[in-house]
């Protein structure tokens, strides 16, 4: 009896330890993710002039908490601030540090590059090209987060820009079991530079600053539909008209980028 009990107590470990292997989770995890926006906007700039993107990415992150990841954009912003030739891409390529301090305090440190593919000469008047290099850091309670971006070199066509810099709050809200989530942030980019004292002192034709510096403001809900996740967002600036985010079009039509916007988005991660 004890022989057979032996047995059957060995067959049965043995089945469980493959079972309890396909359970044990990998430390390595790899998303991607797709999506569709009816305007693109950056820190409170449009950066498709007002027209709509197809967006996506891919994450990889490691259960110790370093990750990476790509993700892509089409944009519109460089030629028509002036550049010439073809630059109609957004590539932006990460890696960071991900963890909690305590229960509910998590931290995220890490670097980012914005790169944007094409070949284009950099508008007249001194500015670079758009390839833009910031390292940030960010800290959150429950669902509050507040997040430091610090440029380096040229800053999105603004050469010599060391020092620019982005602090912004965001709140995210999820109401418990609807799949709604709503969404609160406000930023404030301050440039930086030789180059930025320029464009502090300067006053464009409408006699308007041309201080690059502004301030944004987000308001966005959010419906998670069987993993399709729906988007409503109204951004604004404190940008002035006419300054420095106001552009005239070859046919001579003028936009101001940093004003109020309405942009409904769709994503799916998979």
């Amino acid at each position: 009896m004890l022989k057979n009990s032996l047995l059957v107590a060995a067959l049965a470990s043995a089945f469980a330890m493959p079972a309890m292997a396909e359970e044990a989770k990998s430390a390595h995890t790899v998303t991607s993710n797709v999506g569709f926006v009816s305007n693109y906007v950056y820190r409170g700039i449009t950066q498709t002039v007002g027209k709509p993107a197809i967006q996506g990415g891919i994450d990889y992150s490691h259960a110790s908490g370093i990750y990476a990841g790509v993700w892509g954009s089409n944009v519109s912003w460089i030629t028509g601030s002036g550049a010439t030739g073809d630059a109609s891409m957004e590539l932006d390529t990460y890696a960071g540090y991900r963890s909690t301090i305590v229960e509910d305090v998590p931290f995220d440190v890490g670097f980012i590059g914005y790169n944007y593919l094409g070949n284009y000469i950099p508008a007249a008047g001194g500015y670079d090209k758009a390839d833009t290099k910031e390292a940030y850091g960010s800290v959150g309670y429950k669902w509050v987060t507040v997040k430091y971006s610090y440029a380096f070199g040229s800053f999105l066509t603004v050469p010599g820009a060391t020092g620019t810099n982005y602090i912004e709050v965001n709140a995210s809200y999820p109401i418990a079991d609807s799949g709604f989530t709503l969404a609160a942030h406000y930023g404030k980019q301050k440039y930086k530079g030789t180059f930025t004292n320029t464009l502090v002192a300067g006053v464009s034709a409408d006699g308007v600053s041309t201080d690059p510096s502004y301030s944004d403001y987000k308001l966005a809900v959010t419906k998670d539909v069987s993993g399709y996740v729906l988007g409503l967002a109204y951004t604004n600036t404190n940008a002035k008209a006419n300054g420095y985010y106001t552009y005239t079009s070859t046919s001579g039509r003028k936009s101001n980028w940093a004003k109020n916007a309405i942009a409904v988005s769709l994503t799916h991660s998979f």
